[in-house]
């Protein structure tokens, strides 16, 4: 979850949270909640957290700090130096990049965002994030699981579509299928005209669209009639007039946006946000809380949790890999693909 794939933010909150005055805070949420760009965004982490917090009973062990641009570094020594036993953040990826190249000592940290530069994080920082790679890992798994071979990728030209576009490639490469047929979109006659050819001269068995909003209709009509995947993006902006336009498409989402009326979400309030994208910041602020009570006493040895965001576990390298739920547009609604409840 790059900066640029955060919502955009109103006015910052007028009253910020304040570190403690006593060392009985041990989890330290330290968010960008006075950042102009990325006040709402933070404010929906922040609310899924202390919900959790407050369903688990464990409400004053944890502290909210928040920051403005460039405050970063310092908002983490004040957490840190506050005793914290976890400290959960940063949200937006430069101001992770700012504390990789911080030389402060931290206790065990839960990012919840990601480098994609291959810049080393130091000691003790895990990373949480909403990463569309995640999502289209599980796709590949799936559409191969299911028998298909041969793959058409169709990719808009935008850094987080070619993210999502790569990584589904790789994981399709690694389980054995065909190198897939990438095609290039561009919402032009021509280039309508062109993508049309080119997609029926190749033989496919599953289409992934890798395109965001509105795009995902009209490249649908140019695609052919085969099992057909996208990024869950594609409802980000989706209206009540677009939404039959998702029909049969397969998306990998969060559990709390697919399966809401799970039992394991029974006691936790299910707000509504003005946006998805502000639904998805407030389950990773559940599932963050849950992260970092299982750090407080130390690292642990295995950590494995079914989530709001997904099924979450440590991996080797120090990252919490997610996996979501899959699910499938049918008349403008996303259901469970499998039919689960």
């Amino acid at each position: 979850m790059p900066a640029a794939d955060l919502p955009a933010a109103a006015a910052p909150d007028a009253a910020l949270p304040a570190a403690p005055s006593s060392r009985s805070a041990d989890i330290a949420l330290v968010l960008p909640l006075a950042s102009p760009d990325y006040a709402r965004a933070a404010a929906a982490v922040r609310d899924g957290f202390l919900d959790a917090a407050d369903a688990a009973g464990a409400r004053p062990r944890v502290v909210v700090i928040g920051h403005g641009a460039g405050e970063v570094v310092a908002a983490f020594t004040q957490a840190r130096d506050a005793g914290a036993q976890v400290i959960v953040g940063p949200l937006v990826r430069d101001d992770l990049k700012a504390i990789a190249g911080a030389d402060i000592s931290l206790p065990p940290t839960i990012a919840l965002n990601q480098l994609d530069d291959g810049t080393p994080l130091p000691p003790l920082i895990y990373t949480l994030a909403l990463a569309v790679e995640s999502d289209a890992r599980v796709i590949a798994r799936r559409a191969r699981t299911d028998g298909a071979i041969n793959a058409s990728v169709i990719e808009a030209d935008t850094p987080l579509m070619k993210r999502f576009a790569g990584a589904f490639t790789a994981q399709w490469l690694l389980d054995g299928g065909n190198p897939p047929h990438r095609f290039s979109f561009a919402a032009t006659p021509d280039g309508l005209t062109k993508l049309r050819r080119d997609l029926a001269d190749v033989p496919a068995d599953v289409v992934v669209i890798a395109v965001e909003g509105s795009d995902l209709s009209l490249v649908k009509s140019f695609a052919p009639h085969v099992t057909t995947y996208a990024s869950a993006q594609i409802n980000r902006s989706a209206t009540l007039g677009t939404m039959r336009d998702l029909d049969d498409t397969r998306v990998v989402d969060l559990p709390w946006l697919v399966t809401p009326d799970l039992p394991a979400f029974a006691r936790l309030p299910h707000k509504r946000y003005s946006s998805v994208a502000l639904d998805r910041l407030y389950a990773l602020g559940l599932d963050a809380f849950r992260v970092a009570d299982a750090f407080r006493g130390g690292v642990p040895s295995h950590f494995e949790l079914d989530g709001a965001t997904g099924h979450l576990e440590l991996d080797e390298g120090r990252q919490i890999a997610r996996e979501g739920a899959l699910a499938v547009f049918r008349e403008g609604v996303m259901v469970p693909l499998d039919g689960k409840p």
